[in-house]
């Protein structure tokens, strides 16, 4: 083990039993926000220091066994409890690796998903609609709750943008990675050559803030424009006024919302939609500014400047970012997109572990 890795093994020991005699002082478990944000803190590092508890125990065993292989009596106990301890070290290590690995405070959030037709026309917008579909399905599969927030559709169907709030417990988690550029190869319903066309879209997942107050935003920096909704579904709302537009002049972000009757609600939810988006603003700015000085990672960190592709003549999908091809393409259009998100974590998390022990 590495000396940098035992050094923060032995501070996190230290820290437990520094929580534990915080934790049984009246001055902490009369203050419950202290109360509540130390356990917290103590259950964290709990699991993490029995894991260190685990390793340092089978060293010991280690060296016991090798000071009873001087004994022919014992040399055969010794040799198996020898390479018992050993492979409990191997272990312990790896799974203290991964446990160390920096926490996104972000993972358990639940989101604002935006999906976007670029080049294509009417066939971008189209694919936008398969996007969402797929992200609708692999969220039914995970037990997730998918809200539709607002929806600009298209002529002959799909979206022209679409932003779609998910909720559910680790939804930013699995999802963080699908942020940028995604390309589709098929032959649209409009071709009437049977020519293969080659369209994209561009899909964005933002962590939801956990109220707007936690993104710092100054009225005085908000156009509010309200109108009347329109497209499918809009007919019995369209009467009045209802839908909104908001305008944050610092940044240009704009944020329109017409799903609901009430304006009151369409502007709250614009509103989260706003703050998830100048979040997402300062997380990417954080990320670039991470990359610059952190080479081991892959491009900008957020991986925006990748894409996928789906090939729907060979029914391929190829996340190019982990160099990952499989040949499933209706499955993952159904939501079966378990194996991609996976590898996209792992690969993550390997990045993050050779940052972790390449520190000196």
């Amino acid at each position: 083990m590495k000396d940098s890795i035992r050094s923060k093994l032995v501070q996190l020991t230290e820290r437990l039993e520094e929580l534990d005699r915080l934790l049984a002082t009246e001055a902490v478990t009369s203050d419950m926000d202290q109360y509540r944000k130390l356990t917290r803190e103590h259950a964290e590092i709990t699991p993490v220091v029995e894991l260190f508890r685990q390793f340092r125990q089978a060293e010991d065993d280690e060296a016991t066994a090798q000071e009873l292989l001087a004994d022919p009596d014992m040399k055969e106990l010794a040799q198996s409890e020898l390479e018992t301890a050993r492979a409990t070290q191997t272990r312990a290590e790896q799974e203290l690796q991964f446990a160390l690995l920096p926490r996104d405070p972000n993972d358990d959030r639940n989101l604002f998903l935006e999906v976007r037709a670029g080049t294509g026309g009417d066939e971008a917008a189209l694919f936008a609609g398969d996007l969402l579909r797929m992200y609708t399905r692999y969220a039914e599969r995970s037990g997730w709750r998918v809200e539709i927030v607002s929806a600009n559709e298209s002529d002959l169907g799909g979206y022209k943008e679409v932003i779609a709030r998910v909720v559910g417990s680790g939804a930013y988690s699995k999802l963080k990675f699908e942020s940028g550029g995604h390309r589709v190869q098929r032959v649209p319903v409009t071709e009437t050559q049977g020519r293969i066309h080659t369209s994209a879209c561009t899909v964005a997942v933002m962590p939801e803030a956990d109220e707007v107050g936690e993104v710092e935003i100054n009225p005085a920096d908000l156009r509010i424009d309200t109108f009347r909704a329109s497209g499918a579904g809009g007919q019995h709302i369209n009467k009045t006024d209802s839908a909104v537009r908001i305008t944050h002049i610092p940044t240009g972000i704009v944020v329109e919302c017409q799903d609901d009757r009430s304006q009151h609600r369409n502007k709250a939810q614009a509103l989260s939609v706003l703050a998830a988006r100048i979040k997402d603003g300062q997380l990417r700015e954080a990320q670039a500014k991470e990359a610059a000085t952190r080479k081991s990672l892959i491009g900008s960190g957020d991986r925006s400047e990748r894409i996928r592709t789906y090939n729907f003549p060979q029914g391929r999908i190829t996340d190019h970012r982990i160099n990952l091809t499989l040949y499933k393409l209706d499955a993952a259009m159904d939501g079966d997109i378990g194996e991609l998100v996976d590898g996209l974590i792992a690969e993550h998390q390997a990045e993050q572990l050779a940052a972790l022990t390449g520190e000196s």
